[in-house]
């Protein structure tokens, strides 16, 4: 068995060696040290704990007496969030910044407890307190009934003071602030570090098995709790949304029409002796869908129409009256990202006009269940 100390930190880094040292002091041992932190707190971690010269982890695991070679903890083992340019970030000042936090925390997370040998330590004690949300998030999604979730709480006179980063075998006496700024001594025996164990709920086990083979987007993860016995897919014409699982989607007229003429057709299939979610008996090949193009156009102009839009002159732009492969492939590859987007990469590969066969007998269709699609005109 493993166990892994996977924390978030910012500009404190001794959090990690302060949390190290309460996680040894209940017998808890660690074998490798996983940080999700800024550009900053990487520097800041590199300077004041791993330097080879006088860095503070190395000094805690002398003076315990603990092995370096027992522990993994190197600039690997560093995990910064970066941007979506690929550029390391050196605070989360915005939504983008956190959702790529969240990204990282789920994506490790993912990656830790995927092996049932590891036992995985999340300390939230570090960092900004969205770092502290998102890696709790991550441990509520992946987190294993046997993983636990920590926070460390520190004496308040030493939390602050730059120069503590554990309580060392022989006291010594350090310089410390008082709430008026004035400065004081006093022995480091008197620290108290306090290891807090926090509860948390974990879903993994209702979380659909497709879900656990990599690791997936927040959205998806959601959805995938979400229970409905069985999951229907609503089709309302009227006011142009999909509705699946509790949420909507709304989807351009063009795009609607093109994804209700496949869900008409898909609903209209007579084969009752088949799977229909493995069944591919109504999927059409892209001649029987230019010839069947008026059916796609009154859709349209229904939709279009109905939502009070500019019908002659999208119909015009959009080319879904005079449909051929090309605008086809293009409409398909739209309407994936719509769902994507509103429902989820799992649930968009149930729901997409999937195909079927090889060039040039490709054929289209949706694989979603006819008896749960509804229809609204």
């Amino acid at each position: 068995m493993k166990n892994i100390l996977l924390a978030v930190t910012g500009l404190s880094p001794q959090v990690l060696t302060e949390t190290l040292y309460a996680l040894h002091q209940q017998g808890q041992i660690v074998q490798s040290i996983q940080v999700i932190t800024t550009r900053q707190g990487k520097e800041k971690i590199n300077a004041y704990l791993l330097s080879p010269t006088d860095g503070q982890y190395y000094s805690y695991l002398k003076d315990y007496g603990i092995n370096p070679s027992s522990i993994s903890f190197c600039a690997e083992n560093i995990h910064v969030i970066k941007d979506r340019n690929g550029i390391e970030i050196d605070d989360i000042a915005g939504e983008d910044d956190n959702e790529r936090l969240l990204e990282l925390c789920l994506s490790l997370t993912f990656q830790f407890t995927s092996d049932s040998q590891n036992t995985v330590f999340f300390s939230i004690a570090g960092g900004r307190k969205t770092m502290s949300a998102c890696l709790m998030t991550a441990a509520h999604l992946y987190g294993r009934p046997h993983d636990r979730v920590y926070h460390v709480l520190v004496s308040p006179e030493f939390e602050s003071n730059r120069d503590f980063f554990y309580p060392p075998r022989e006291s010594v006496s350090i310089e410390l602030m008082d709430r008026n700024g004035e400065q004081y001594v006093k022995e480091t025996r008197f620290a108290r570090i306090t290891l807090t164990s926090v509860p948390f709920i974990s879903v993994r086990n209702r979380i659909e098995d497709d879900l656990l083979k990599e690791p997936q987007d927040p959205p998806t993860l959601m959805l995938s709790l979400i229970r409905e016995e069985p999951p229907s897919l609503t089709i309302d014409l009227i006011t142009c949304k999909l509705i699946f699982k509790g949420r909507e989607l709304d989807m351009p007229p063009t795009r609607l029409a093109l994804y209700a003429f496949f869900a008409s057709i898909k609903k209209d299939c007579l084969r009752t002796d088949t799977n229909c979610r493995h069944c591919a008996d109504c999927y059409l090949n892209s001649i029987a869908i230019e010839q069947r193009n008026n059916e796609i156009a009154e859709l349209y102009k229904r939709i279009a129409f109905s939502r009070d839009f500019h019908a002659m002159r999208e119909a015009s732009d959009g080319g879904i009256l005079n449909l051929d492969e090309a605008n086809f492939k293009s409409y398909r590859s739209r309407i994936r990202r719509d769902l994507e987007r509103g429902f989820g990469l799992s649930a968009s590969r149930m729901l997409e006009i999937a195909s079927t066969g090889k060039r040039p007998d490709t054929r289209y269709g949706i694989p979603f269940e006819r008896e749960r699609i509804r229809m609204i005109f």
